[in-house]
């Protein structure tokens, strides 16, 4: 066993909406020491650990760029809608410290126990996975912020009904992608049958300020929700509009037809 290194590196990861933590499971195991804990997975190596998340992060302890890149290779054949833009944080740790604590993203660990690297990584996973719904959500704020300034200057949004559809579907996505894994930002299951390694847990998510971050994505989302409102209000009034048109149009028609008639 080589010596183990005074200070170390961690990275969290988001690289995918999901893995197949199942087929994943099956084909490491074959040839990789690795642990499946309560739908995650955990790979291990002689003082390298990384923790993969069925939600599509992974956490990466002292684990080379290289076998990094290689199992991130892995992990992407076997995931659900690839990230475009890679989530990524990174910290120093060091093992079997007085007690356990962070510090300017450098992490004292009190053991080198993997379950409590596993009980930090739940809240490095969440944080990251975290980043990517700030990501999608402000991207989709900053590139739809033109309407309701369109909507105040104008009266009107300037677009074409099928333009309005299609930011509404854009917007639905990343709402409805957000609240269908919301859960993901509670506390883990993995607490409740082992709450002795929940204060690593909360250590880490404190730190890293997940349930305030949480409270502001839900502002977010509220933004994004009075958005997809305010076009379905536009298409609302448009298909009026539109009807209004033809009614009169109509009208206008059968009262030509009436004249035409006693004319003739």
């Amino acid at each position: 066993m080589s010596e183990q290194p005074a200070v170390m590196q961690c990275t969290a990861f988001c690289l995918a909406q999901s893995f197949d933590i199942s087929a994943l499971a099956k084909l490491l195991s074959e040839t990789t020491l690795i642990r499946i804990i309560k739908g995650a997975l955990m790979i291990e190596d002689t003082l390298a650990w990384s923790v993969v998340f069925s939600y599509g992060a992974v956490v990466h302890w002292n684990v080379s760029a290289e076998q990094q890149g290689k199992l991130h290779q892995l992990l992407l054949n076997h995931a659900e809608n690839p990230l475009t833009t890679l989530e990524e944080d990174n910290f120093t740790f060091e093992l079997d410290c007085a007690s356990t604590r962070i510090v300017e993203d450098y992490i004292e660990i009190e053991s080198s126990d993997p379950i409590v690297l596993f009980s930090l990584s739940q809240g490095l996973a969440q944080s990251i996975k975290l980043a990517s719904f700030e990501t999608n959500a402000i991207t989709t704020i900053n590139n739809t912020r033109y309407i309701p300034k369109s909507l105040a200057e104008k009266g009107k949004i300037n677009l074409s009904r099928h333009k309005i559809a299609q930011i509404r579907g854009q917007l639905f996505l990343t709402k409805s992608d957000i609240i269908l894994n919301y859960d993901l930002l509670d506390t883990p299951d993995f607490f409740w049958e082992y709450p002795e390694y929940e204060n690593y847990y909360s250590i880490m998510a404190k730190y890293l300020e997940v349930a305030p971050r949480t409270s502001v994505l839900s502002k977010k989302l509220e933004t994004i929700h009075e958005l997809f409102e305010m076009l379905a209000d536009e298409q609302k009034h448009r298909h009026s509009s539109i009807l209004e048109l033809i009614i009169i149009g109509l009208i206008a028609f059968e009262i030509a037809m009436t004249l035409v008639d006693k004319v003739f």
